[in-house]
């Protein structure tokens, strides 16, 4: 399905950033959209974090149920 593999990319996007802030102290989605509180920032968290709410309905779906939309 388009939307699982919408939110995977913007949840692994997400992690990436979040690596980047463990490991280097730099946020690229605050470095390239104007800081932390800039609103098109805010915009992209919030896309992340419900993707990755999206991302926990693959846990539980059935694997032929997954196969099928593939």
């Amino acid at each position: 399905m388009v939307m699982d593999r919408i939110a995977l990319a913007l949840a692994i996007i997400g992690g990436l950033n979040w690596g980047s802030v463990g490991l280097f102290r730099f946020d690229v989605v605050a470095y390239l959209f104007g800081g932390q509180t800039a609103t098109v920032s805010r915009v992209i968290y919030t896309l992340v974090g419900l993707s990755a709410v999206w991302c926990i309905s693959l846990l539980f779906r059935e694997q032929d149920e997954l196969d099928e939309r593939a």
